[in-house]
């Protein structure tokens, strides 16, 4: 694949400039997903087609993918294996709304892979997958009001949109009074939410203890990814399963991101602590939506027809994305798979973290598995949200524009430290051209970057 010595933006804005404004006459903001919208073009990045770690933009130019699709792409683009599932798919006529062998299967082998899944239902996306555990949860805990980490997410819905990300000048409120993160979403909700910093043995001892009667659930993310990817303190996981136990709330890993980055029992095995009940997708389903919620048999159990918990819908577990999920599956079991991810992880962050070092950069890239965050104005891992508030948007996206320049694709988030990441069919050479881009475009912004807020 080749790529020019330095794209042409203007060129690349305009044309996706005519495409928004004929987007916009039916789609709001021109877009299907409102982070669509790339803050260093000001416009959405529209691409025409995309294939392995590139994905090209109207032009033709093409760019190694460091979004891949949000973690969903953890196989890359249009993997052979998920294309030939799409295909089988089509064979079968699709047979859309009808349970079939296949979902049987592909249940068995990811409760066998993910240690809490007794029991397992499939959905299409991960808002969907943490509403409906949500839901069961409470059936099962009696309890309504559910303790949350600020900094996690954990969808759009009204159930958990609430008191994970305020700005900067609302968190000392947060606690006590929790930010409703969308206009719509109705005020009363916020009295269900309890927030909690990560990595705070105390605050979360506390609230337990507090809301021990009122509330049944735990929520949070063993990883924080959108948060600069953080990761829990030792001990913390630990403490998190003692407490709950002890209380009889629900303990809920959402893996909708970290399930599959770095082992196939995700972030479960990689600390070795089994909640009650998880969630997970992106990547599941090979590049196609398919997202899942898993957990302990009795809680499972109270999904209808077993139980009174709805949960239903037509497009449930379609056949195209159970069938590429068995796709994925049989990728995964590859005995060279997770030592392939490992080895681009480690070829990718001893280029980075070389760079940052040797010109002295106040900024930190902090990773786990396939996925990594970064992280502007501090040198040392952030620990929790706050941590990450130093983190200059408008930098952010100055560099991530700097790179598109130079053919390697970020997503903006806002400019935010949310994650990046690798896919399995990310090649050395294509790894070794993302270090030297950013050897090239982070030296410039030094002055600006080390007069962020110290640690």
């Amino acid at each position: 694949m080749s790529r020019p010595e330095r794209i042409n933006l203007e060129i690349v804005t305009a044309r996706n400039t005519r495409q928004l404004k004929a987007a916009g006459a039916t789609m709001p903001g021109g877009v299907n997903s409102s982070v669509r919208v790339h803050g260093a073009l000001g416009v959405p990045f529209y691409v025409s087609r995309s294939e392995g770690a590139t994905v090209y933009d109207l032009d033709g130019n093409g760019y190694i993918d460091m979004c891949t699709a949000h973690g969903a792409a953890l196989l890359g683009h249009g993997h052979p294996a998920i294309v030939e599932a799409v295909h089988h798919a089509a064979e079968l006529g699709f047979a859309g709304v009808f349970e079939t062998p296949f979902h049987e299967e592909l249940a068995r082998k990811v409760c066998r892979k993910i240690p809490c899944a007794e029991m397992i239902r499939f959905c299409s996306s991960g808002s969907e997958a943490t509403l409906h555990m949500i839901r069961a949860c409470r059936e099962f805990s009696g309890r309504d009001k559910i303790i949350r980490v600020e900094g996690h997410f954990h969808g759009y819905h009204e159930m958990i949109y609430i008191g994970g990300h305020p700005p900067k000048e609302y968190l000392d409120r947060n606690a006590t009074r929790p930010y409703v993160e969308s206009a719509g979403i109705p005020e009363t909700l916020r009295n269900m939410i309890i927030p909690i910093p990560f990595n705070d043995p105390d605050a979360l001892e506390r609230a337990i203890r507090k809301h021990r009667g009122d509330a049944g659930t735990l929520i949070l993310e063993p990883v924080n990814y959108n948060s600069g990817c953080i990761t829990p303190d030792p001990g913390y996981l630990e403490l998190a399963r003692a407490l709950t136990e002890r209380e009889g709330m629900v303990l809920f890993f959402d893996e909708i991101q970290s399930a599959f980055k770095k082992s196939p029992g995700g972030a479960q095995e990689d600390f070795g602590v089994v909640p009650d009940v998880a969630t997970i997708g992106k990547s599941l389903g090979g590049g196609l939506p398919l997202s899942a919620f898993c957990g302990r048999s009795e809680i499972m159990s109270r999904y209808k027809p077993l139980g009174p918990v709805q949960h239903s819908g037509t497009f449930n577990a379609h056949l195209v994305p159970v069938l590429c999920g068995l796709a994925f599956i049989e990728q995964i079991e590859n005995p060279g798979f997770y030592r392939r991810l490992a080895s681009i992880e480690a070829r990718f962050h001893s280029g980075v973290d070389r760079i940052i070092e040797e010109n002295d950069l106040n900024m930190i890239v902090p990773r786990h598995g396939a996925r990594f965050g970064v992280v502007l104005g501090r040198r040392t891992p952030p620990r929790n949200y706050s941590d990450v508030l130093v983190h200059d948007k408008a930098l952010m996206i100055e560099i991530w524009r700097d790179c598109l320049e130079l053919g390697v694709y970020f997503h903006d988030y806002g400019g935010g430290p949310i994650h990046h990441g690798y896919s399995i069919q990310h090649t050395n050479e294509e790894i070794d051209r993302v270090v030297e881009v950013f050897a090239e475009v982070l030296p410039p912004y030094r002055e600006r970057i080390n007069a962020l807020g110290a640690d």
